[in-house]
Parts: C-alpha cells; structure tokens; sequence
C-alpha cells in the first residue's frame, strides 16, 4: 500500500520555490526534527522567518502533514553533497520525522514513513540507492536521521539501499583508509570532509555501532552487492 499526497493534512509553508535548472527529484532524504513535538516543528517549517520547510512531516503517532508540493524546491538539505552532486534541495524530497534524536522512532511512524516513501519512489521513479539521511550529503553538519533510525528495516523492503556483504575484503597494496574513503565515494558520500567526519557519517547510515578507527568491516557494509 502507498499514500500519496491526498492522505496528507495540508500545512503549507511559504519556504520553498521552483526547482533550479529544470531538475526533479532523484533523492529523498529523511531528517528527525530534533523538537520537543511534532507542532513545534510544523510552527518553525512555516515560519517564514525561519527560511526552512521540508515536503513532508509524520509525526510520532504516525500521522502525516505536507507544506510543499513534490514539484516545488523545499528548503530542507542546505549544504552538502551527494554522488558528486549539489544543490541537494532541487534534486530531491525531504521528509521530517517527529523525533529528538536521542530515543526510537515508533512503529506507528516508521509505517506511514514505509507508505510515504513507496508512493513517492514510484510516482519519481526513485531508486533504493536515492533513499538517504541528512548525515549522507552533508557529513560533520547534520547527523540526522541519527543512529537509533532503523536503515535495515528500510532496506528489507527496498526502500533504501542494504549495506554490503559482511565478509572482510582483502588488503591489497592500498592502505585500509584509502579503500575505505574510495570505497565510500562510489557509495555517494562525495562531500569534501575529513576522513574521521567521513568515517562518521557512513558509520551512521550503515554501522552505527561502529567504533575506532576504520575498520575491514567498515569497507564491507560500503561494499556493492556485485562485489560480495
């Protein structure tokens, strides 16, 4: 089952406008709002003061609030970078999840989030690979949806891209970081950072359990499903 747009509560936001350079949306991207409840963070995404929105809103009890078309340019990504591209605003869909950061999202929210993204993948023709979180494209800045959001779960449904295989690859005469960061671009992860800040974000997406140093099996969850 898919929702699309007509399932929404309408909220508009006057934060947004056209589409730069005759671009649609290939991404969508998956914030948490980082507010005390899904009303204050409607009340900032319309206050035109604020200058951001996103196109979507699900709150904790799963319900669903959209403040701009899916043609228009929300104000949601901001700087960053995905697969060697910018401007992730044009080329993308923001959808913002009702929670801190610091707890689970619930059952009833990852639904209506598993029915929002099946409709909007279908309606643009969005690929699993073009399912990524805030962390993705803009690393060291923005870490939401944070390491408690359940990627897995996405992915079983094909709903997001699965992480690698677990086997460990081999070391050859490139050293473990070097793979690791060259390994990560074909992934998408093009933003110009340091490779701690890199390390990071790919750990959050992939492996938030990861800790220390890069590892062999930070290389493995990069790895594409070709390559297992």
């Amino acid at each position: 089952m898919t929702v699309d747009a007509s399932a929404a509560t309408w909220r508009p936001s006057p934060n947004y406008g056209p589409r730069r350079d005759g671009l649609s949306p290939h991404l969508i991207v998956i914030h948490y709002t980082a507010m005390d409840s899904a009303e204050a963070a409607l009340e900032r995404l319309c206050d035109p003061e604020a200058e951001v929105s996103a196109h979507y809103l699900i709150g904790a009890d799963g319900k669903l609030w959209q403040m701009v078309r899916e043609a228009d340019r929300a104000w949601h990504a901001g700087a960053g970078q995905w697969a060697g591209l910018d401007d992730i605003n044009s080329r993308s869909i923001g959808i913002e999840l009702d929670n801190r950061g610091d707890h689970p999202f619930g059952a009833a929210q990852m639904a209506r989030l598993e029915q929002l993204l099946g409709g909007i993948m279908a309606r643009w023709s969005i690929a699993p690979e073009g399912v990524i979180g805030h962390s993705c494209m803009a690393p060291g800045r923005k870490f939401d949806p944070g390491p408690r959001f359940d990627w897995p779960r996405l992915a079983r449904q094909g709903l997001a891209a699965p992480a690698g295989g677990t086997e460990i690859p081999e070391e050859g005469t490139t050293a473990l970081a070097e793979q690791f960061c060259a390994l990560a671009r074909v992934r998408g992860f093009t933003a110009p950072v340091d490779q701690t800040t890199l390390l990071e974000a790919v750990r959050l997406r992939f492996r938030p359990q990861g800790r220390g140093p890069v590892s062999a099996e930070d290389l493995a969850v990069l790895m594409e499903p070709a390559q297992r």
